[in-house]
């Protein structure tokens, strides 16, 4: 592919960028900007005189590919200058306008490339594409770039997986267009699970190699010719040059190395403490290099053995090369293809000549047999037929003279015979006058038929209307009772849900009195705790008696002057406090606040009865 052809390529994406309407054709204004914007980035000088004498207003109306080629080539491609200029600006001048207008990322930010990695894209397409416009990129190529961005991620390329989704996507031309190929990158499908910076340095790379015809890459180790000291350097290998810097910003350019078919490299063994060296040998000198280990030196040998080759066979580019390998290979295998379908077509018309020649044979042979039964059927048939006829001319002859014999005698039967027949006709005369009256009868017993059909038919419409009017009577009875039905279905529910809730009404009836019972059972168990407190209280009344009245020294048990009824005064003021006591426990028990309580309680509440303070206390008093 010449500089021309890849020019062109870009400027029809930016000519059809501009092509708005998608008419074909661009306005004056806009070719005349695009043009001067072409004069900057491909260093070309200006030609003002040129330019506005070519797209001047008049009444032309816009310019069409083919109105815009002559100036392109005169003006523009005549006097580009390969090396003149920065390619890459010149793609990203028509990839700014081009973008603008087709290429639509996620919005969201998902995209799985960048939009600088999607010009990269657009410039590996543009290079694999086919010379044919509207550009498209042929499934073979489409899988050569993949499998060389997956290579440089160090992933594999599922080949169905792509072999479906070009199957499902329509492709025109025989293949898919640039932005076919940017939302299939960009939806992931085959780039899942990859981060975006690992992609971006695979496409990186990529590019640099297809398009930049970079080689190889990387860091050496290179011994230096005056102080003969070692220094790791990033070398870059394209076909013509070999070049090394600082670092792989490639900021600081150290040197470079031009190859040329005199050039050879070759493997040196260890020598100064390092390992994996090699060399290369140009006309003027000889560089002494060294790899990380045997691997990197073997991939580095074969680049450069690769790049001496190309400069061998005139050759700039080994990815063009490649691809001009590829193309011609894929037209061999389609006329390969065509050859073998053509041969296949033939054979197949050969096998039906020969298939119908056969069906022919065999339909002249059956004709044949056939034509030899025919032919001895006949023979047979004719000899049968002349039998036949003897024997029926033999009869024929008995027969005649048994007739004239028979006629004779058929004479005197047929006089006979006619004079019955005049009888016969006179007695038909008389039958053909009776049977005239009978048909006059049958006639008019027909009409009379006829009116009583009429007069019934007109019964069957009635009874039919009636039977109509019976019907709809009929439905309208079976609406009622659905009606009748359903209303019943609504009592029947609703007597249910009155029942359900009158269960629920017996259920809390019975909590109720379970509750009372045992709030019963409470106040029983109260009453009981009031006694034992009155018994402890009795007793305590006794001890204390006995405490109030100690007996002193000297003093005596009985005291004679103190009356009769001196020693039963403390045994009555007991007995006068247990009843009081007891007065007051009863008291409580028929207390109204108590009563309350066992209403709340038979109400459904879940309040109950407590002791008084005095009961409680002197329930918790201790026994003796």
């Amino acid at each position: 592919m010449d500089l021309r052809a890849e020019l062109l390529k870009s400027i029809w994406y930016a000519f059809t960028a501009l092509d708005v309407e998608k008419s074909g054709k661009v306005s004056k204004s806009q070719l005349k900007v695009l043009s001067h914007n072409l004069y900057t980035v491909l260093s070309i000088p200006h030609d003002p005189v040129a330019l506005e004498e070519h797209f001047r207003d008049d009444d032309d109306g816009p310019v069409s590919s083919q109105g815009y080629m002559p100036y392109l080539n005169k003006y523009i491609l005549d006097k580009v200058e390969e090396g003149a200029f920065v390619k890459e600006n010149f793609d990203e001048l028509c990839w700014t306008l081009t973008a603008k207008k087709n290429y639509k990322p996620d919005r969201n930010g998902n995209s799985v490339v960048s939009h600088k990695d999607a010009f990269k894209l657009w410039c590996l397409f543009n290079f694999l594409s086919e010379d044919k416009y509207p550009l498209v990129m042929v499934p073979d190529e489409v899988e050569y770039l993949l499998k060389k961005i997956c290579t440089a991620m160090n992933v594999e390329l599922n080949s169905c997986e792509l072999e479906d989704y070009l199957s499902q996507e329509p492709q025109g031309q025989g293949g898919l267009t640039v932005w076919q190929f940017l939302d299939m990158v960009n939806s992931g499908r085959f780039l899942r699970g990859i981060e975006q910076e690992a992609i971006s340095m695979a496409v990186e790379e990529v590019y640099q190699e297809v398009i930049e015809d970079v080689l190889k890459q990387g860091y050496l180790w290179k011994k230096g010719q005056l102080r003969r000291n070692w220094s790791e350097r990033w070398f870059m290998l394209k076909p013509s040059v070999l070049s090394y810097y600082m670092s792989e910003e490639r900021k600081e350019k150290k040197g470079s190395i031009a190859l040329d078919k005199h050039c050879c490299v070759e493997v040196l063994p260890d020598k100064d403490g390092k390992r994996c060296m090699f060399c290369v040998k140009t006309s003027s000198r000889t560089y002494e290099m060294s790899a990380s280990d045997t691997r990197q030196r073997q991939e580095w040998t074969l680049a450069i053995q690769t790049a001496i080759r190309l400069q061998a066979e005139g050759k700039k580019s080994l990815h063009k090369d490649l691809k001009q390998k590829r193309r011609e290979q894929r037209e061999q295998r389609e006329q390969r293809k065509a050859a073998k379908e053509e041969e296949m077509q033939r054979l197949k018309q050969l096998q039906e000549e020969k298939e119908r020649k056969l069906q022919e044979l065999e339909l002249l042979k059956e004709a044949q047999r056939q034509a030899e039964i025919l032919l001895q059927e006949e023979e047979q048939r004719r000899r049968q037929q002349h039998e036949e006829m003897q024997r029926t001319l033999e009869i024929q002859l008995q027969e005649a003279e048994q007739a004239r014999a028979s006629m004779q005698a058929e004479m005197v039967l047929k006089e006979a015979e006619a004079e019955r027949q005049r009888k016969r006709i006179l007695e038909l005369e008389d039958m053909q006058e009776r049977l005239q009256e009978a048909l006059q009868q049958e006639v008019k017993a027909r009409q009379d038929e006829e009116a009583v059909r009429y007069a019934q038919a007109r019964l069957l419409a009635e009874e039919e209307e009636k039977l109509k009017q019976l019907m709809k009577l009929k439905e309208e009875q079976e609406e009622y009772i659905i009606k009748t039905q359903r209303e019943k279905q609504v009592l029947k529910l609703e007597m249910e849900n009155k029942n359900k809730c009158l269960e629920e009404a017996q259920k809390q009836l019975e909590e109720v009195r379970v509750n009372r019972q045992r709030v019963d059972q409470d106040v029983m168990a109260a009453q009981r705790k009031l006694r034992q407190a009155s018994t402890n209280v009795k007793h305590w009344n006794v001890q204390m008696n006995r405490l109030m009245h100690p007996i002193g020294p000297g003093d005596k048990r009985t005291n004679s002057s103190g009356g009769v009824f001196a020693g039963y005064q403390p045994l009555l003021s007991r007995r006068d406090s247990s009843l009081k006591l007891k007065q007051r426990v009863e008291d409580k028990a028929s207390d109204p606040t108590t009563e309350n309580s066992k209403e709340n309680v038979s109400n459904g509440g879940n309040s109950s009865v407590l002791p008084s303070p005095d009961a409680d206390t002197m329930a918790t008093e201790p026994t003796n």
